[in-house]
């Protein structure tokens, strides 16, 4: 499955353009909602469908788990498993080795099961097999991310390592029908970026991630580092930042070309009752929403979400009613997705400075 990246405008650095695969065309910028185990939590495929986004993400780990790739791959891969015909990235399994603290040695990692406890192995080979019987579109490295703050030596040799199974990665990887993306790491030293982002593109792959940002780092931190990766990645190439959703941190890596992005975050606000709006965060749990007849977001007309009223959602919200979880989840990915056209939208007319201005006015608080 060839992958081209065409970049059809620039504002700065910002760029707008379209990926291409023989499944079709991602215009970016994107924001990929996350499928962990096959599903956006809460809602299904036919959600997906009328929300429409070009891209799915969904995680090694969670499946190789549970069912098992062995399965899936018997049912005709992913894709049908689910019956998503859009576009599917799979994360490596690299975001677990942040999270869960398992032993990590140069062969992989070694795991407990978050489901029963079972000992479970991932080394970079296994996670190109994994994903290759997922049959997805778009396969991930397995890489280190370093938890942050962390001591220069430490997110030096985590940066190696990961260079090193990379290398792995790329050797592993048969199957001509997916595209393969590296993973750049260094923390937030922008000379540790610099020598990461050249090591990854010497190997040679179909796009390249920023890995190991917005993992506890402050924004004055994050962009320098951001900034020295995107520097040295190809333009002919998608730039993917990995795990990040809030509109901040959205438009400033926008700012600095980037084109593809996920995180959980749209979601999880969705399921505590927090919906994102041009106004900003509204916890539509709070009180002074009780007797609140306006949609959600009255600047923000999507056929999804407005037809309730802020009042109806608290009472779903308040009541502990799933429906008021689904519904701010449709608005929240809705919203984002929108957020992510008039990024696109300005880059093309040359007002990408004004939107960011306007965004941070909103959010920055």
């Amino acid at each position: 499955m060839a992958l081209s990246m065409n970049v059809t405008h620039n504002d700065g650095l910002a760029r707008a353009g379209e990926i291409t695969t023989d499944r079709g065309t991602i215009q970016t910028p994107v924001f990929m909602p996350v499928g962990t185990r096959g599903a956006v939590k809460t809602l299904d495929t036919g959600d997906l469908e009328r929300l429409g986004p070009p891209i799915v993400l969904s995680n090694t780990y969670h499946l190789m788990d549970r069912p098992g790739s062995d399965l899936i791959e018997e049912c005709g891969g992913l894709h049908k498993f689910m019956d998503w015909d859009g576009h599917l990235l799979t994360d490596s399994g690299g975001f677990q080795i942040f999270s869960l603290e398992p032993k990590v040695t140069e062969q992989g990692a070694v795991f407990r099961s978050v489901y029963d406890g079972d000992k479970l192995e991932m080394s970079p080979e296994q996670s190109v097999k994994v994903q290759e019987q997922l049959g997805a579109d778009i396969a991930m490295v397995l890489d280190v991310c370093t938890a942050l703050p962390a001591p220069r030596d430490k997110v030096l040799a985590d940066m190696e390592r990961t260079h090193r199974w990379a290398e792995r990665s790329r050797q592993a990887h048969t199957r001509k029908d997916q595209n393969q993306f590296g993973i750049v790491q260094g923390g937030v030293d922008p000379e540790l970026r610099e020598m990461s982002a050249k090591a990854i593109v010497d190997i040679g792959f179909d796009g390249y991630a920023v890995g190991g940002l917005s993992v506890g780092e402050s924004r004055e931190d994050m962009v320098p580092a951001l900034k020295a990766a995107t520097t040295h990645l190809p333009i002919d190439k998608p730039r993917y930042f990995m795990g990040l959703g809030d509109p901040i941190g959205l438009i400033e890596a926008v700012h600095n070309g980037v084109d593809m992005f996920d995180c959980v975050l749209p979601t999880r606000l969705a399921r505590h009752g927090t919906a994102l709006s041009n106004e900003g965060r509204l916890n539509l749990k709070n009180r002074q929403f009780a007797n609140d007849q306006r949609p959600i977001d009255p600047s923000f007309d999507h056929p999804l979400s407005s037809r309730y009223s802020r009042a109806y959602l608290r009472h779903l919200l308040v009541t502990n009613e799933s429906t008021g979880g689904r519904i701010l989840t449709l608005h929240n990915l809705a919203w984002l997705a929108e957020l992510t056209n008039r990024m696109r939208q300005a880059i093309i007319d040359g007002t990408f400075d004004k939107l960011r201005d306007e965004v941070w006015a909103t959010w920055h608080r």
